[in-house]
C-alpha cells in the first residue's frame, strides 16, 4: 500500500484555488492554460483508480460531487467508479458522489489501515495531517509556469524537512507532471 499526493501547484508551491472555484483573487491560475494541461489522467494514476482508494477532504469531495458524477467519458467514469473516503466532521451524507463514504474517526487511523493504494487529490488539511506522521510515499505535482506568491502551499514553510528523489519528469502540456518518492530505506 502507497500513499500518493497529487497536486496541481504553482512553481513557487502555491496549490490553493486553481480552478478559481475558491473565488480568490488568483484563482483559475491551472485552467489560464488550457483544458488540455488538466483534463484525464494527468496524474497517471492508471490501474490506481480500478485498485486504490481516493481519500478526500470534505471541501475538496464537495466540489468533485458537483464535477464528476455528469461526466461520462472513460477518465471521468474511472473517477465515478473508484472508492472514495472522505474525511469529514460535518458531513453526515455523501451519496451525491456514487462510492463514497465517511472515514469513521481518525483520518490518520484509516491510512494506516488501508491496504490499497490510496491516492490524496487536493484536501491541503488531510494532506498536511499526512505529512506530519510521516505518511505519504509519493507526490505527483502538475506544475504549472505561474507564481503567485501568496496563498496555501503544499509545504509549509513551517514543516519539516522532506528529503525525496525524483522517479520521473515529463511536460504535459504547458506543465510538467513531476514524480519524487521516499528514497530507498
Amino acid at each position: 500500500m502507497s500513499v500518493i499526493v497529487i497536486q496541481f501547484v504553482t512553481l513557487d508551491g502555491i496549490v490553493s484555488d486553481p480552478d478559481g472555484s475558491g473565488g480568490t483573487s488568483t484563482g483559475g491560475w491551472a485552467f489560464r492554460h488550457g483544458p488540455e494541461t488538466v483534463a484525464g489522467d494527468k496524474f497517471r494514476l492508471g490501474h490506481m483508480l480500478d485498485e486504490g482508494v481516493i481519500l478526500l477532504g470534505r471541501t475538496t469531495w464537495e466540489l468533485f460531487a458537483r464535477l464528476w458524477p455528469g461526466r461520462d467519458d472513460p477518465f471521468s467514469r474511472r473517477m465515478n467508479a473508484v472508492p472514495k473516503l472522505v474525511a469529514t466532521r460535518t458531513l453526515t451524507d455523501v451519496s451525491a458522489w456514487g462510492n463514497s463514504s465517511i472515514i469513521d474517526g481518525d483520518v490518520v487511523h484509516a491510512v494506516r489501515n488501508e491496504r490499497r493504494d490510496v491516492i490524496v487529490t487536493g484536501s491541503l488539511r488531510v494532506v498536511h495531517t499526512l505529512m506530519a506522521e510521516d505518511l505519504i510515499d509519493e507526490y505527483r505535482l502538475l506544475t504549472f509556469p505561474t507564481i503567485l506568491r501568496t496563498s496555501q502551499r503544499l509545504f509549509p514553510a513551517d514543516g519539516p524537512p522532506a528529503y525525496l528523489e525524483c522517479l520521473s519528469a515529463e511536460q504535459v502540456g504547458a506543465a510538467v507532471l513531476a514524480r519524487y518518492g521516499r528514497p530507498a530505506r
